[in-house]
């Protein structure tokens, strides 16, 4: 494998997992609190692994043998690092407790306003995209677009189950921040509306 091919596979080998990780926690999130510990294991069993065995198995086909061209090597190189700064802002605002899903396992915290979160609902998620798209230019194999695109629908339906858990926990704060900020680009907040 090349070098882009690497960095493809190691992108895709942190960011494919996310949602699968997210699909044990959200739904079960009051089962969990039960057993805080045991979720991630389980969590990163159903995640992790499976990605990792996929990798393997198919890397042949996921990545060409051949770099990629000098525009399509930056365009990747570029996206990858992008999602690095979103990411490096998220932990910033977050802390890796809070990254790593302690605050749904709790049933506590809070909704971060500040920061990134000001600006943008779902960072994280924005930043893995933008991550994944890096890696299926870097990959350039028509597999590689497939996984992506299955991991938008599953992250569509791990967006859903999350602001689902976030409503039922936060309640009216929640659908007010819902309404000041938009969910993956900056500048799409609307304005407060005005109650009479």
């Amino acid at each position: 494998m090349t070098l882009p091919a690497w960095i493809a596979a190691i992108v895709l080998f942190l960011q494919l997992p996310i949602p699968l990780y997210w699909f044990v926690v959200h739904p079960a999130a009051r089962f969990w609190r039960r057993y805080p510990r045991a979720v991630y294991v389980v969590g990163l069993a159903c995640s992790w692994l499976p990605v990792t065995i996929a990798l393997v198995a198919f890397h042949r086909r996921l990545f060409r043998p051949a770099w990629p061209s000098i525009p399509a090597l930056a365009a990747g190189l570029v996206l990858i690092a992008l999602e690095m700064w979103i990411f490096w802002r998220v932990h910033r605002d977050l802390g890796t407790a809070r990254l790593v899903g302690k605050t749904e396992i709790s049933g506590a915290g809070e909704i971060q306003r500040g920061g990134i979160y000001g600006a943008i609902r779902h960072p994280r998620y924005t930043g893995s995209f933008l991550a994944i798209v890096g890696a299926c230019i870097l990959g350039g194999t028509r597999l590689a677009w497939i996984a992506a695109g299955a991991w938008l629908v599953l992250m569509t339906a791990v967006i859903m189950l999350e602001g689902r858990e976030m409503r039922a926990r936060f309640g009216e704060a929640y659908a007010d921040y819902r309404r000041q900020v938009g969910p993956f680009m900056p500048g799409k907040s609307r304005r407060r509306s005005r109650r009479n």
